[in-house]
């Protein structure tokens, strides 16, 4: 065998030999180390030092039963500064519910004195001291409400307004959200900046010039026209597209790339893909246009000059009067309970509907 082929043996060896003394080495260092603790330990304990400690005195004051943790900056024990963060919740919660309870009770004493004033007759509720619950309770002013209003006619003329106009409303709402939100146009930011500036102009500033529009086109003549003349100029609202704008600006884009390479229009994504995604917010804007449609008042009673023409809340207004001219506020009252309570129980049934849709309107995604 050549010296070129013993080299690698004679290498591997070498570094075997080595790795083996290291090991050794090391070795012995622990041993030396543990045997050091040892003997040190023994020492101490062969010459009653442990239980001399064990014994004494201080050893057994320093038990943690009677030690209290303090603070170096503040001076204070920890379990103090617990119970004073747990007395500042305690009086948080107490001055926030105390605060919440005024306010509830601010805001229903007016329904409440309502109520009250539905059950008086016009001569306690002509008093100069006030009750604050009546002195006889008549129930029969909710019965002679119906011999003093057309409850039946102002409903049905109510709900005619309500449904078109709010049904108008969320036709121009959602094409036009659609078309600020999605498509490309010269001048679409432009054009949307434009129109929530409009939202800065009073409504009654054009309660005049709606008018004159209405008066010029025959509309105040029939009960087509008025009905036209209480529905048509409603039917746009800014507010509502850019509620629902910003709702469609959350949903991703790569699903309407998607439905452009799957062969879908434009029509078709809106109605199939962004109106059932947006349909929180959708729900959201039919209810509150309804609602304002039910309590609209200064329009409805500009246009329409017939009583049957009317909604609902100008009958109220008109209809509990006496030949003398002496308004009766007992039926009065007793007739704007019935008519709120739908509106009330359209709100308690849908009002998460309403909670959703402008909250996730405020959600950037």
């Amino acid at each position: 065998m050549s010296n070129k082929e013993q080299l690698p043996v004679e290498e591997t060896q070498n570094e075997r030999g080595g790795f083996a003394s290291f090991l050794k080495k090391t070795k012995a260092a622990a041993q030396g180390a543990f045997q050091s603790i040892a003997k040190a330990l023994h020492r101490f304990t062969s010459a009653g030092r442990y239980e001399k400690m064990l014994a004494s005195p201080e050893y057994k004051a320093t038990s943690v039963k009677g030690m209290v943790l303090v603070l170096q900056e503040s001076g204070q024990s920890v379990k103090a500064i617990e119970r004073a963060q747990k007395a500042g919740r305690v009086v948080s919660l107490v001055v926030t519910y105390a605060f919440i309870g005024f306010m509830a009770l601010v805001v229903l004493f007016p329904f409440y004195w309502m109520i009250i004033t539905s059950l008086k007759s016009t001569t306690e509720i002509r008093q100069t001291q006030q009750t604050f619950f009546p002195n006889t309770v008549l129930w029969s002013n909710f019965v002679n409400v119906f011999k003093w209003f057309d409850f039946v006619t102002y409903l049905r003329n109510t709900v005619i307004v309500g449904i078109i106009s709010t049904l108008g409303t969320l036709v121009t709402t959602i094409l036009a959200a659609f078309a600020f939100a999605r498509l490309e146009f010269k001048g679409r930011d432009f054009f949307f900046i434009l129109i929530l500036a409009t939202m800065m102009i009073p409504g009654e500033m054009m309660v005049i010039t709606n008018y004159i529009t209405v008066s010029y086109l025959g509309w105040l003549d029939n009960v087509i026209g008025v009905f036209s003349a209480m529905i048509v100029p409603f039917w746009v609202s800014v507010f509502y597209i850019y509620l629902l704008r910003q709702n469609f600006k959350q949903i991703p884009n790569e699903l309407y790339l998607a439905a452009k390479v799957d062969g879908k229009s434009d029509w078709s994504f809106l109605w199939q893909v962004m109106v059932p995604l947006a349909a929180p917010t959708i729900i959201s804007i039919f209810i509150l246009k309804l609602m304002g449609a039910w309590n609209s008042y200064v329009w409805p009673n500009l246009v329409a000059s017939k009583d049957e023409w009317r909604l609902i809340t100008n009958g109220l207004r008109n209809s509990f009067t006496t030949t003398t001219g002496d308004p009766q506020y007992g039926l009065q009252m007793a007739a704007t309970i019935l008519v709120t309570v739908p509106l009330l129980l359209l709100f308690i049934f849908f009002r998460k509907y309403i909670m959703r849709g402008v909250g996730r309107a405020g959600i950037k995604g």
